[in-house]
């Protein structure tokens, strides 16, 4: 009767070790399902964990489709999500925190000993197996815990995923900005060659002064080293993007629109960015998850503090002249001299670590938003300003500078000298816009990777006054993390400027000159 009970309870304890083993699989997905469907929710682009060959088949057919055209702001972006290598190894993290969770919930393998001992007239045989009880016991709160941390694992590979998306949009718009610049500069280095040619001739001719001779060939000599260096900033620009969109061989030679796309036609304003941030960012959620995590570890680490090892098992010795000998037995540490008091200040030091660092995320992602905001508020009016007054004004100035030489009233000279006039006009307007897309990709990335919905935008008519500043400083509540008091606001921000009277048919596209 013993000896069948002891077979149904062993046979019990091998179905629920069975049946918990089973509950700790690896998903079809690795945790990848979740960070792709924030790539299209938030990006609007399809990510790829290239594991297999008809993966990395499939991510040549796109990129070849992608680079067969002009490479747009957004193809940069799609092409980064495919083919960025250390975007790739980030997507590892997945497979390796998801390993840890199926690890956690494996019940503890047991222990087996065998010994045989003898003595002058017989000898004996000894047989144990054993298992930890409080590696069961600890198994859910230790499965808990590793589960919250692969969902930490995802929140903070998505959020890698934004970071190489933002810097494609960077180097993308580096690139193009720089191109054009170089473009540019290549014509103002034409324009100075042939006023340099022009009054070579003119110098030989005995008419025109050393002078001012001197100063044409000292301009085409800056114009030279200008265009030099405007080239160099331009291969650099297009190398970092090819670096960050993953491309190399002949998929470099990639092709880039001649100039950046125009900026938006209204003056974008947004409201409660502060708390569209708070609830949006990865990383405020990933730090939340890592804070709840410690927390649970501090738990256990305290309920274990006194007890570390605590292992049962059923023993089956054999001696000659006894006979069998079953019985089990079981070993526990005593806590003689580690109380376990370092082991749980340790975890409360870590948790309270965490505690610190989670509302210091939140402080920065605040700021961060403020600046961000800021900045492009700013950037998209210094660029409109100069579309609409600098760059047409130049241009207009260079209009009737043309008409004067046509009716004989000015000299060549005087027409070349208008056009240098304009070298900074359209380099300003060109560094402007640049600036304008840039400071909208970092608006993204501290709004966590995309901009508020239309819902909550505000009019682009609505007064500055009657909007709240970006610049101010909201209160600090207990909570970081929490939604603001009360929300930035725009009055520190400089209205838009008038819209400019063109004279002499001027046109206002900055390229048109």
């Amino acid at each position: 009767m013993t000896r069948y009970l002891m077979y149904q309870r062993l046979t019990g304890i091998a179905i629920a070790a069975l049946f918990l083993t089973g509950c700790s699989t690896f998903s079809k997905d690795g945790g990848f399902d979740s960070v792709s469907s924030v790539a299209a929710e938030r990006l609007h682009k399809d990510a790829v964990y290239v594991k297999t060959d008809e993966d990395r088949d499939a991510v040549l057919r796109r990129t070849q489709e992608l680079l067969a055209a002009p490479l747009g702001m957004d193809d940069a972006v799609q092409l980064a999500l495919l083919n960025n290598r250390g975007l790739q190894a980030a997507y590892a993290e997945l497979d390796m925190s998801e390993a840890d969770l199926v690890q956690a919930g494996r019940l503890p393998n047991p222990g087996f000993a065998f010994s045989r001992t003898h003595w002058s007239d017989g000898f004996g045989i000894g047989r144990t197996l054993s298992m930890s009880v409080l590696g069961v016991l600890t198994l859910p709160a230790a499965t808990r815990i590793e589960s919250r941390r692969f969902e930490e694992t995802k929140l903070e590979t998505a959020n890698a995923m934004f970071a190489v998306a933002a810097d494609a949009r960077r180097a993308y718009v580096n690139a193009v900005a720089a191109e054009q610049a170089a473009h540019y500069a290549a014509q103002v280095k034409d324009t100075a060659q042939a006023g340099a040619e022009l009054a070579l001739r003119m110098r030989q001719a005995g008419n025109f002064s050393k002078l001012d001779y001197a100063r044409e060939q000292a301009f085409y000599a800056e114009a030279a080293a200008r265009l030099a260096k405007a080239r160099q900033q331009a291969l650099a620009a297009r190398e970092k993007l090819t670096r960050t969109v993953g491309l190399w061989g002949s998929a470099t030679q990639y092709m880039l629109p001649e100039r950046l796309p125009d900026l938006p036609k209204a003056r974008p304003r947004f409201a409660g960015l502060e708390s569209f941030a708070i609830r949006n960012r990865l990383d405020i959620q990933a730090a939340q998850l890592r804070t709840q995590s410690v927390a649970a570890s501090l738990g256990l680490s305290r309920a274990t503090r006194f007890v570390n090892v605590l292992d049962a098992g059923y023993l089956n010795n054999f001696e000659s002249d006894k006979g069998h000998e079953r019985g089990y037995e079981i070993s526990v540490e005593i806590p003689l001299f580690d109380w376990g008091g370092a082991k749980v200040a340790r975890a409360e030091a870590i948790y309270r670590q965490s505690v610190n660092r989670l509302a210091q995320t939140a402080i920065d992602a605040r700021s961060e938003v403020r600046e961000s905001y800021a900045a492009y508020l700013t950037s998209y009016d210094v660029a409109k300003h100069y579309r609409d007054e600098v760059v047409p004004l130049a241009k207009s100035i260079s209009d009737d500078m043309l008409l004067r030489y046509n009716g004989m009233l000015v000299s060549v000279f005087e027409l070349l000298a208008d056009s240098r006039d304009q070298i900074a006009a359209v380099n300003g307007y060109i560094d402007a816009l640049k600036d304008y897309w840039l400071a909208q990709t970092d608006l993204e990335q501290s709004l966590g990777g995309r901009l508020p919905p239309l819902a909550m935008s505000l009019p682009a008519d609505v007064p500055a006054s009657s909007t709240k500043s970006a610049t101010s400083t909201t209160s600090l509540s207990a909570d970081p993390a929490s939604p603001p008091a009360r929300e930035p606001q725009d009055s520190a921000v400089p209205a838009p400027p008038s819209q400019p009277t063109h004279a002499h048919g001027a046109s206002s596209n900055p390229e048109g000159e």
